[in-house]
């Protein structure tokens, strides 16, 4: 195990391509990290500390989860504070209407320019939907930091003036929306010109930098027990390993594939026989990987909370703030309903029977064709489901660590459930890829070799 490791990390520094996106990766990331802490113009961040201090168990709650999953720091109101959110939802949105507008579905299957268009369309929605989620996110700066009096107001200086007040509204704004596009450029640079997914691997750099916060209030916990110390050592004993539990079930499930035998037609030619080979194709029970949570935490987290902030609507967000019960249902039918959605996107049963009857090929005990392809659907429904259910019950493990072991739900969150989720998947997808990458470059290699 240790030879293969330092093998594969040899490998990683002595291939120039793989090395030059895994540094390119982590500059992107490094980039990242330094705007997460550039303060938007206009704010006290004292005073913003002073008022999450107030408010620990609900707002600062809410605040510091929110920016974990969302890849941004709302909590200390920089340019990020909207994260890769508005990237991700223009992508659900733009995701629906290639499935329901035929022009776009026709524009997406005609190979890269199409492709090329989808995403042009995809940058422009990127910016409509942080004009309206930026305007939110002043509203509700202003309403919960402000709190009405211009003395507790997050600017800096006197609110009374409305041409003031405007002026510094509209230049966090503005801010705000240019923080979200960096992000999605950002991450498309991560994608193209590094490892992974650019989006996904914000968010998981957005959590492993809050995770350190997580084991710090361990290690309070334990300080300041006094006389309870031994207890608080089993206990936080106890924490640590369901978080490794978590870790190995997050990756049995990530790994876990259901094969399905695909049997070659014979063929006879004069006295050899050909074909006959048998081999496997594997569907992954979590197809659709860490995306239905990502969709999820966008649609379920941001919006009912800036809607909140409004006044007259403070009373929604009551309801979805997180540990809330119709915060939770409403969290497990989004997964459920994105599993499915994900995995529609990216599987297409008829294709694959298409392909697999194409190609001389059967799955045994199956007629080709429209019997295969409704087979195929059968398995693909089931395994999904199985998915699915799984990713809601980790979504749910944070309320249940919190409320049997007496944690605090911001680290819990950061420690199992949804965060921890993201960070395997993630971690587990950019391995693949770098392993990937070491295959073609060792093939290439291979077949310069045998040319000379």
């Amino acid at each position: 195990m240790l030879e293969r490791l330092v093998k594969t990390v040899r490998d990683i520094v002595g291939i120039r391509d793989v090395r030059r996106r895994i540094l390119m990766t982590f500059a992107l990331l490094f980039v990242y990290r330094i705007g997460s802490h550039v303060f938007l113009p206009y704010v006290d961040i004292e005073k913003i500390e002073q008022r999450l201090k107030e408010d620990r168990g609900g707002l600062l709650q809410w605040v510091e989860y929110t920016s974990a999953l969302t890849g941004g720091n709302l909590e200390n109101a920089t340019f990020f504070s909207l994260g890769i959110m508005p990237y991700i939802t223009a992508s659900i949105i733009m995701s629906l209407l290639v499935k329901v507008i035929p022009r776009l579905e026709a524009l997406s299957k005609e190979g890269e320019s199409g492709r090329r268009a989808i995403n042009r369309y995809t940058r422009y929605g990127t910016v409509l939907v942080a004009i309206v989620q930026g305007i939110f996110i002043v509203i509700f700066l202003r309403s919960v930091f402000g709190e009405g009096d211009a003395k507790a107001s997050i600017a800096i200086i006197d609110r009374d003036s409305p041409w003031w007040n405007t002026f510094t509204g509209g230049t966090q704004l503005l801010c705000l929306i240019l923080g979200a596009v960096f992000l999605m450029w950002l991450g498309e640079k991560i994608t193209d010109y590094g490892i992974g997914n650019g989006a996904s691997v914000l968010i998981m750099a957005g959590i492993i930098a809050r995770m350190p916060m997580a084991f710090a209030f361990l290690g309070r916990e334990i300080a300041n027990a006094g006389e309870d110390r031994p207890f608080k050592v089993v206990w936080a004993l106890s924490v640590a390993v369901l978080f490794v539990a978590i870790v190995v079930a997050v990756v049995f499930i990530t790994r876990g594939q259901r094969r399905i035998p695909i049997q070659q037609a014979r063929t006879v030619r004069g006295r050899r026989v050909y074909g006959g080979t048998k081999h496997y194709m594997p569907l992954r029970v979590n197809s659709a990987g860490v995306m239905p949570i990502i969709f999820a935490q966008a649609l379920v987290v941001l919006p009912p909370k800036l809607i909140a902030g409004v006044t007259g609507l403070a009373a929604l967000g009551q309801y979805f703030n997180p540990g809330a019960f119709w915060y939770h249902v409403a969290y497990i039918l989004l997964i459920i309903f994105f599993s499915y959605f994900w995995t529609t996107l990216m599987y297409n049963p008829v294709e694959i029977a298409k392909n697999i009857q194409e190609h001389g090929s059967f799955i045994p005990g199956i007629r080709p064709g429209r019997r295969t392809a409704e087979y195929l659907e059968r398995i693909m429904s089931r395994i999904t489901l199985a998915g699915a259910v799984f990713l809601a019950l980790i979504a749910l493990t944070p309320e249940l660590v919190r409320g049997s072991l007496d944690v605090d739900y911001v680290v819990a969150s950061l420690l199992g459930g949804t965060s921890m989720l993201i960070v395997v998947g993630v971690a587990l997808d950019v391995v693949d890829k770098v392993e990937a990458q070491l295959l073609v470059r060792q093939y290439d290699g291979f077949v310069r070799g045998g040319g000379e």
